[in-house]
């Protein structure tokens, strides 16, 4: 799963897994994204933190305080390459933190990584 404001980043990361053979579900902001988590219950979630509404904090926190997701992996997708970002990410659970813009290899390895086939 795929969410993010930028059309570009998600419709970009969206052909990227799909040309390796993989579903992608795509969102565009952390409200649509919940309702979503819960109806597709995906293998792995990329999330950009800064949207509108609900940001990539307030909803990673939320899928993880979900006993059913709290081991779904969710990889945080920013600009922002800071300490301080990082860290408040692991906060909330995140598992991983990819800085945009991001690259095939980096993107297909957080998928390898993180998610058993």
């Amino acid at each position: 799963m795929v969410i993010d404001d930028s059309q570009t980043i998600r419709r970009t990361a969206e052909t990227l897994l799909a040309r390796e053979g993989y579903q992608v579900i795509t969102a565009q902001d952390g409200f649509e994204a919940l309702s979503k988590v819960a109806d597709y219950q995906p293998d792995i979630i990329f999330i950009d933190i800064m949207m509108p509404r609900l940001d990539g904090y307030q909803a990673c926190a939320l899928i993880k305080a979900n006993p059913k997701f709290q081991r779904t992996p969710v990889i945080m997708l920013s600009s922002k390459d800071g300490l301080f970002d990082r860290a408040r990410g692991r906060i909330v659970g995140s598992d991983e933190y990819l800085t945009k813009p991001f690259t095939k290899d980096e993107l297909l390895g957080a998928v390898r990584a993180h998610v058993r086939k």
